[in-house]
């Protein structure tokens, strides 16, 4: 077992696919004003923390919500961030970006599957399934977690793959279905790559979405 690594993990703060209703990965997506606001706070939060690096996925949202925790560190975001393609959030293949009830219904299905039923062959239209998921996830961690021992860094991802991934890694099984993660709310996670311990799973405010 290495050194241990402290990860402050957070989803993205509040986006426009969010309030529009869009559903899948959504790259170019920006933050919202009030995004913008929670990504700031999220930065004074972190204020304090000794991070020595920032890892997004590649979606605009991330990006722009990792900006202010590079500034508040008294780093230029460009050279303290890096973005990972493997913490993207989960793909949904053809129905990439639609605002179909009935699409947003069944990723829910999909992603409680994973979660509380441990049924990782599900997916939404030809989207990933919850085995690639995880597998990229987990990658995306150990090498974190492989390049920073003894360290703090910062994780900044998505909803889903988020939470599929730290229920499995943490061990925290379905008792983290009906909390979905809340925008830009920091929630550390520790561990060497290979086991890792999540002391407390953030809780959504009652009107943060799936």
């Amino acid at each position: 077992m290495g050194e241990t690594i402290r990860v402050w993990c957070l989803r993205h703060a509040e986006s426009e696919n969010v309030v529009d209703g869009a559903a899948g990965v959504l790259e170019s997506a920006p933050l919202t004003a009030r995004g913008r606001e929670q990504a700031v706070a999220a930065a004074r939060t972190l204020a304090s923390e000794p991070i020595t690096r920032i890892y997004t996925s590649t979606a605009a949202r991330a990006i722009q919500t990792a900006m202010p925790i590079a500034a508040e560190s008294g780093s230029n975001a460009r050279r303290l961030s890096e973005s990972v393609p493997g913490l993207a959030e989960f793909g949904i293949g053809r129905a990439e970006g639609s605002r179909d009830p009935e699409i947003r219904r069944r990723t829910a299905q999909v992603l409680r599957a994973w979660v509380v039923d441990s049924d990782l062959d599900q997916r939404v239209d030809d989207g990933e399934t919850g085995h690639e998921v995880v597998t990229r996830m987990s990658a995306a961690f150990a090498s974190i977690a492989a390049a920073h021992p003894g360290e703090t860094v910062a994780i900044v991802g998505h909803v889903g793959s988020l939470t599929v991934a730290l229920s499995r890694l943490c061990g925290l099984g379905p008792a983290v279905w009906g909390t979905p993660l809340p925008h830009a709310e920091p929630f550390l996670i520790e561990g060497d790559g290979q086991a890792w311990r999540c002391p407390a799973w953030p809780i959504s405010p009652p009107r943060s979405a799936l």
